[in-house]
């Protein structure tokens, strides 16, 4: 990981980061909609799991997301960068 990828991390408070894991796992969610967010590219969000989730649960999202259509804008034709969760309200 580069200072970079940890200082961006490192700069997350517990409720944002909390809020980055739950986008990763979501299928939906482009690596680019959190890049735009939170600022954190697909290889920040990649060691951003590695910290903070458990070995087996890396391993098996790992093995979830890697070459997954939809986490990867490019590969989907990016109509949809920005992501809201339904338990979410704009106020």
């Amino acid at each position: 990981m580069t200072s970079t990828a940890r200082s961006s991390i490192e700069s997350l408070d517990e409720s944002c980061r909390s809020r980055v894991v739950e986008m990763a796992w979501e299928d939906r969610t482009a690596f680019e909609a959190i890049e735009a967010q939170f600022g954190l590219n697909e290889s920040a969000v990649i060691a951003l799991m590695r910290r903070y989730l458990l070995p087996s649960s890396f391993r098996m999202w790992r093995k979830r997301v890697t070459g997954r259509q939809t986490k990867h804008a490019q590969l989907r034709g990016a109509t949809f960068l920005r992501h809201r969760a339904t338990h979410t309200r704009q106020q």
